[in-house]
């Protein structure tokens, strides 16, 4: 099985916090549309005939595109490649987009999976992060994707917004939970160079929340998602039994995918590519027939640290006999004796032949993943 990422670059407004590749313009549409049918006629052996059993629309606003374009892109993709009858098809859609006509389209184009960016039922944290929708627009959105037959939908939310008190977030949460939605994507603001936040930051006019502020919101976040009967199966990724994201789980478990569009990477299990990061750019490159495409081959250590960075984020962890089976005895006793102290810890725990981190671990993962890195030899 396998997966495709198409990346829609197109956004009518800049959200501060977003490090996403995207450009403010509505008029290259037609342009863009005619590369990516391109590119997705170009790569169309990089899957080597392995089944599609997923497609992320992703950006981005893909939800800026007309059901004429995204039908155009969906037909090339199943002209190229073989496509599962069942494919869990996502669509990321923001809230002042959505209305019946267009999600009886999305539904008429056998998308079956919807992703609405809430980040938040607050207005006055949807203000400080530039959203371009209102609290009320997202319910409105979210009752017209039910309306349309859509029975899986996640949302996406931001807790850790200066400002923001645990009694607030747990109140977000609350409303989230009040509607039928079988998946929470639940992320901490993370601010990032270049953006909006980022240079805000950097100036001295933006303050970022205190760890135990962090800690408290996440801990929140755990139990009300437990409490209304979701799996917590990945760090930011709660799902309802049998709705676990279908695609990005393959991203964590290195099942392999292709990424059409500016930014989009590609994967296959021994080396990683990623195109332009610059629409113009990619548009050019597929028109003339030039290299669009950057490639990174994986040598055992790279692949190793892919599997650690990807494995340790979820509710699955560490298959010690993957680990043993591919790494050999090097990679085996290197993960095994590092997890000591984790463990003596209360950091990670065993279960089986897993390792796995325990909610104290989560809230510091991408500390305990750096320190399972190898180190190359360079």
């Amino acid at each position: 099985m396998a997966g495709i990422y198409i990346h829609i670059p197109f956004c009518k407004k800049l959200c501060f916090y977003c490090d996403f590749y995207h450009v403010i313009t509505s008029e290259q549409n037609s342009v863009f549309v005619e590369a990516l049918l391109k590119e997705t006629e170009l790569r169309k052996d990089y899957l080597e005939d392995e089944t599609v059993s997923t497609i992320y629309i992703g950006g981005g606003t893909p939800s800026v595109f007309s059901i004429k374009e995204l039908s155009d892109i969906l037909n090339e993709i199943n002209k190229f490649f073989s496509v599962e009858e069942n494919c869990e098809i996502t669509i990321e859609l923001n809230p002042d987009d959505v209305n019946q006509n267009y999600m009886e389209g999305l539904k008429k184009l056998n998308i079956n999976r919807i992703s609405l960016g809430v980040q938040s039922w607050r207005d006055p944290d949807l203000k400080m992060l530039n959203r371009r929708h209102n609290s009320e627009q997202a319910a409105a959105a979210l009752s017209e994707v039910f309306n349309a037959g859509f029975n899986n939908v996640t949302i996406d939310l931001i807790y850790g917004i200066p400002g923001m008190t645990v009694k607030e977030w747990s109140s977000n949460l609350d409303i989230a939970f009040s509607f039928d939605i079988k998946h929470l994507s639940a992320y901490h603001l993370t601010i990032e160079p270049g953006t909006v936040f980022g240079k805000m930051l950097e100036k001295g006019h933006f303050t970022e929340i205190d760890e135990n502020e962090s800690n408290a919101q996440f801990n929140t976040l755990i139990e009300k998602a437990e409490s209304a009967g979701f799996i917590h199966y990945e760090i930011s990724n709660f799902g309802k039994p049998g709705y676990f994201s279908k695609h990005n789980s393959n991203y964590w478990k290195q099942i392999n995918y292709l990424g059409l569009g500016p930014s989009a990477h590609s994967f296959n299990g021994y080396s990683r590519q990623w195109n332009i990061r610059n629409l113009n750019g990619y548009i050019k490159a597929i028109n003339s027939g030039k290299s669009f495409f950057e490639k990174e081959e994986l040598d055992a250590k790279a692949r190793f640290n892919e599997y650690i960075m990807t494995s340790l984020r979820t509710m699955w962890g560490i298959d010690l006999e993957y680990i043993e089976t591919t790494f050999e005895k090097e990679g085996y006793d290197y993960v095994v004796n590092l997890s000591g102290k984790f463990k003596n810890y209360g950091l990670m725990k065993q279960e089986k032949n897993s390792l796995i981190l325990t909610n104290q671990g989560k809230m510091i993962s991408d500390n305990i993943i750096s320190e399972f890195m190898m180190p190359s030899e360079d």
